[in-house]
């Protein structure tokens, strides 16, 4: 395990958990990351694939990404707002759609020409692969959008009306609602917002890393489920998703090491990361009790 893995395993975990910082921190529950990468890594690959190459390639991947990702999470967004439908089980539903969808492409109309028995698309041209920094396969660009996009976000939360907006709606919705706020729009804003990055993400997998859409469990290891612990430790500021990222992202390289040294079960990082956020659930409950010592 190098620095380079943990680098590579951080870049998912930054974009998305930065969106969700700012997504919980309005009180936009997003359970959804993990699909709406998925969908950024449909949309990259369709430009990759079907699209005439040339310098516009790599931009156009993220943009039709991203805006995959916002329009997946901005759907369970608009049906909270409109219908009242609860955001956990709406976008946790919408994993398992884009899942299929695109175990249904890589086995069917994008299956690539000769690659035969396996599922996955033909690679894509050279127009549309991200630089990585040497031998590693940490793609630089997508590095570079996650830190832009925590810097952003903090500073469009903390230091903007808009963003006291937010932080007014998820303190305290009924204040928010005295005080004449349109709650939906700022849901919605903030939950587009939140997957558009996601979606980043899943671009920067396909094109950075892969080089091609696989199945889903190929392009993330769960990163959009991890993103919930880095959001949840970033206490709702994506600044601090700089920190709480590459300590994830440690975690899932450390997984990588014992399965390889100890031949232990990857998911032993399941069994950590669940821990941590227990642990954290726990320490938070004992900070909001006084304990007194009796004799």
């Amino acid at each position: 395990m190098g620095l380079a893995e943990v680098g590579r395993r951080t870049i998912p975990l930054l974009l998305i958990g930065a969106g969700l910082a700012l997504a919980f921190r309005v009180g936009f529950f997003n359970i959804g990351a993990e699909g709406q990468l998925l969908m950024g890594a449909v949309g990259g690959a369709y430009v990759a694939l079907f699209l005439p190459p040339g310098p516009w390639t790599l931009p156009l991947m993220f943009l039709l990404g991203g805006g995959l990702g916002a329009v997946w999470s901005g759907l369970a967004a608009w049906l909270r707002v409109r219908f009242g439908a609860n955001e956990i089980l709406t976008t946790l539903m919408q994993n398992y759609l884009v899942y299929y969808l695109v175990v249904y492409l890589v086995a069917g109309p994008w299956k690539g020409q000769m690659v035969f028995g396996f599922l996955y698309t033909d690679r894509f041209p050279p127009e549309a692969q991200l630089p990585r920094l040497g031998d590693t396969l940490v793609h630089w660009p997508t590095l570079l959008l996650g830190i832009a996009a925590a810097l952003g976000l903090q500073l469009l939360l903390f230091r903007t009306p808009l963003g006291f907006e937010w932080r007014i709606l998820g303190e305290n919705p009924e204040a928010a609602r005295y005080l004449g706020l349109k709650g939906g729009r700022l849901i919605l804003l903030a939950a587009l917002l939140s997957g558009f990055l996601a979606g980043l993400a899943g671009v920067g997998e396909v094109a950075g890393i892969h080089l091609r859409l696989l199945e889903p469990a190929q392009i993330s290891l769960g990163y959009g489920f991890t993103a919930i612990l880095v959001a949840w430790l970033a206490r709702g500021r994506p600044l601090w998703a700089l920190l709480t990222a590459p300590l994830l992202g440690l975690i899932l390289a450390g997984g990588d090491a014992l399965k390889l040294a100890l031949s232990m079960p990857f998911r032993v990082v399941d069994v950590v990361a669940g821990l941590l956020l227990l642990s954290l659930i726990g320490a938070e409950a004992l900070s909001q009790r006084r304990l007194v010592w009796r004799r």
